[in-house]
């Protein structure tokens, strides 16, 4: 039995097994191809009558009554010659239709296995379906790529033929788009390999806009004998589903890029970025004035706004020059804050009522600039969303498309909402970012001292650079303290962390310097008593952050760490006193140019706790520079300590530190660090020492008896009347009786030490071996003593007194005559 091809009808008589028979079911003749279907000779099936060969022979009756027509057909089981049974499908065709007696008629019957016609069935009702359908184009071409048959709808778009036969895709498609497709049908009928959707972009030569994306698959047609025939190709809209793809890889796009950055600026210029050119050729963000300035923006129902145009971006041949940043411009809120879309048709702008925002001012703006209408004759459709988060507007973003591309639609409305949406979040976030960070740096600015102070005992310059990390400023800090004596105290702490709390934590440690300071203490003693309270700090914050008072100590460096350098320095003495809490050592530039750092003992961090500082003395020369800093300036990211260290080291030694200004000195050391971000904050204090000449300072030992009272007073006057002080000689010489008189009564019997010391004030000292501390108090009307402070305080313009390795002193100051 011939196998039909599937396109081949397996009853037709061509194809199928024939039996002749008679109208009694007698077999008269057959075909090859039953032997082969019934697996019996000719000899065997002749004389042979049908019911015989089927299962059940009773069904011949019934096959025979079924006739409906001049051709019928049916189903049955028939026996094979081996004993076996199949089921096959019959046709009978009459042989004497017009014979009256169907005993005396002859029939010819066509059989064929069922299975195989319920394929071809399959198979042609398939193919006939899938050229009736309309969801999918189909289409047959010949080897020479001309079109054979199409279902009813190929490219339902505008442009196409109603009758497609013989025609090549290139006479009704763009020549482009064309090339293109048959260009993968020809390596389909070359090669054989199927294509499986190919996204193809089909325009028509009549109105090509901007087109159909389709999905391509291909596959070869062969004849029996294996000669190409031509190729089929399915043609299927996806121009939805891309366009939904793409619009979601944009969004997701837009979302990891606006989150780079906690700058206003740059989250809106990455915002117009990102919108160009996958979404527009044109793209505007405008912020409110109010974001810019650190405010707090006005809320949705506020009738006007001011914005600023913030960020502009243009794909390649578009201008962006009619579309400058910085201007401003005052809008009017109308309509809600809702998406809007602008359309130019046929040369004139049309605008859509349901706007949101129309320009209404700013008479120094060029009109076309701004959104009022489409920037250029080229664009021919805008779109515009508003910016806005916890019911404030912030500002608005705006595209545009030229000619080239389809309008806007809402789909790209909706999308540049939601973009919209999210960008206002991270805008918002960026202005709190900033308003705190302002916040901070000002609020540390307002707590140190100024960058420029003159003593008498040094000149000093500090600079401070703030982190530009998320965290916000640090906990860095310096001060020039001047101390009693024309001395004076350098102070560089910094506080572990960023943002407020540490800002905050830093004006306590400041603040509780300065108080201890006045003390004059040692530098040990003052920051073993700083240590002391930033350890009360960390008891009382364990406390508040576990909900009890109950004394729960944790380290202080893990809460409160700080580091701290105190100095001192005499200008009469040169002497120049150390400690540290953890802080790097000072650079000292000598006056011979060399540059060294003190040898510092680094002692443990504030808080801690149980470990003595370690004081370090030493003498200072006049005209030399103390570099104190924090370990912002010396740590880089890659690099170890020593190296920044050696780096300073090299900054200052070419800075030229001796003959030029310390503002241009402290500028250009930390020049190299402005550009690049910064993980933590640089703070640098130069001071360049000064000393007291000789002959502006004078000391005298007095023994303790009431009769150098006035040896006191002589040798005060006729000092002051050298220095040409006569104004000041009344005065000093009544404070100095005062005090070496209360010296002689409760010193002990020690020595006395008066000193005049003449800088940018008059300082008077009296030293005594006693430790106990005077005190100022209101004597009664019938006391004949306990004025003498008193007076001394109405007189002088400070007092005070100290404690010293020996003793203590006591001293007072007075403005000198013209001094401001």
């Amino acid at each position: 039995m011939r196998i039909a091809r599937s396109n081949d009808d397996p009853l037709d008589a061509g194809n199928a097994a024939g039996l002749l028979v008679d109208g009694t079911g007698k077999v008269l003749g057959c075909t090859p191809a039953a032997e082969t279907l019934l697996h019996r000779r000719a000899d065997d099936l002749c004389g042979r009558r049908v019911q015989d060969l089927l299962a059940d022979p009773g069904r011949w009756r019934d096959v025979m009554a079924q006739r409906d027509g001049p051709v019928w057909e049916g189903r049955a089981v028939v026996r094979e010659g081996g004993g076996g049974e199949a089921e096959v499908m019959f046709r009978v065709l009459p042989l004497d239709p017009g014979q009256p007696d169907r005993r005396g008629s002859r029939f010819f019957l066509l059989g064929a296995p069922w299975a195989l016609v319920l394929k071809w069935r399959q198979d042609h009702a398939f193919m006939q379906e899938l050229f009736l359908q309309e969801r999918v184009g189909f289409a047959v071409f010949d080897r020479e790529l001309r079109l054979v048959r199409t279902n009813t709808q190929l490219l339902p778009y505008t442009g196409v033929p109603p009758d497609l036969a013989g025609l090549r895709l290139a006479e009704f498609l763009w020549p482009e788009d064309a090339r293109v497709i048959d260009e993968q049908l020809g390596k389909v009928l070359t090669t054989g390999t199927p294509l499986v959707a190919m996204d193809a972009l089909v325009r028509t030569r009549i109105d090509p806009g901007r087109g159909r994306v389709v999905a391509l698959s291909a596959f070869r047609l062969q004849e029996s004998d294996g000669r190409v025939m031509g190729v089929t190709a399915l043609f299927t809209d996806v121009t939805e589903q891309r366009g939904a793809r793409e619009r979601l890889d944009l969004l997701h796009r837009a979302t990891a890029v606006l989150g780079n950055s906690l700058s206003v600026a740059e989250t809106t210029q990455d915002l117009a970025d990102v919108l160009v050119p996958v979404l527009a050729d044109l793209a505007a963000v405008d912020i409110a004035e109010a974001v810019f300035a650190h405010e707090e923006p006005g809320p949705e129902h506020q009738q006007h706004h001011v914005l600023r145009r913030a960020a502009v971006a243009a794909g390649a041949g578009t201008g962006a020059g009619r579309l400058p940043t910085g201007g401003s411009m005052r809008v009017d809120v109308g309509g809600g804050l809702r998406g809007r879309v602008w359309a130019r048709l046929a040369g004139q702008a049309s605008a859509d009522v349901d706007t949101h925002i129309d320009v209404v001012g700013d008479a120094d703006a060029d009109a076309d600039a701004w959104p009022g209408s489409l920037p250029g004759p080229e664009i021919r459709s805008g779109m515009s969303a508003p910016l806005r988060a916890r019911g404030r507007l912030l500002g608005r973003v705006m595209v545009w498309r030229d000619g080239d591309r389809a309008p806007f639609g809402a789909d790209d409305l909706d999308l540049l909402e939601e973009i919209a949406s999210r960008a206002a979040l991270v805008v918002d976030n960026a202005r709190r970012y900033a308003r705190e960070r302002h916040a901070s740096v000002s609020l540390q600015r307002s707590l140190l001292p100024p960058m420029t102070t003159e003593t008498a005992a040094v000149q000093s310059f500090s600079v401070y650079l703030p982190t530009d990390t998320a965290g916000g400023v640090s906990g860095d800090w310096f001060d020039v303290i001047p101390l009693s004596s024309a001395r004076v105290a350098l102070v560089v702490g910094d506080v572990v962390g960023h943002g407020l709390e540490a800002t905050a934590m830093m004006g306590r440690l400041r603040t509780a310097v300065r108080t201890l300071a006045d003390l004059d203490l040692e530098p040990d003693e003052l920051l073993t008593h700083l240590d002391d309270l930033v350890s009360q700090l960390t008891v009382e914050n364990s406390s508040y952050e576990n909900g009890t008072q109950a004394p729960e100590r944790r380290s202080a460096y893990d809460s409160f760490g700080a580091t701290c350098l105190y100095v001192t320095y005499d200008p009469v003495s040169r002497q120049c006193a150390m400690a540290s809490a953890g802080h790097p050592p000072p650079a000292l530039v000598a006056p011979d140019g060399t540059v060294s750092y003190v040898d510092v003992s680094p002692g443990p961090p504030l808080g801690v706790g149980g470990l003595p500082f370690e004081p370090v003395e030493m003498e200072v020369e006049p005209g030399s520079v103390l570099a104190l800093y924090t370990d912002g300036l010396v740590e880089r990211p890659q690099a170890d300590l020593d190296e920044g260290m050696a780096a300073l080291k090299s900054r200052l030694a070419a800075a030229d530190v001796l003959s030029r200004p310390l503002r241009d000195v402290g500028r250009e050391v930390v020049a190299d660090l402005a550009p690049s971000p910064l993980s933590d904050d640089v703070t640098l204090l130069l001071a360049r020492t000064r000393g007291v000449p000789a002959q502006d300072s004078v000391m005298w030992v007095l023994e303790p008896d009431p009769a150098v009272v006035a040896d006191a007073r002589a040798l005060v006057v006729g000092q002051l009347s050298r220095w040409d002080l006569d104004e000041l000689a009344f005065t000093t010489e009544l404070v100095a009786s005062e005090l070496v008189t209360n010296a002689i009564r409760y010193a002990g019997g020690g020595p006395v030490e008066l000193k005049l010391i003449r800088t940018t004030t008059l300082i008077c000292e009296v030293s005594d071996p006693s430790s106990t501390q005077p005190r100022m108090r209101r004597a009664r009307a019938t006391e004949e003593g306990g004025r003498g402070l008193f007076l001394i305080a109405q007189l002088t313009e400070r007092w005070g007194s100290r404690y010293t390795r020996h003793g203590k002193t006591i001293w007072t100051e007075q403005p000198l005559p013209g001094a401001p």
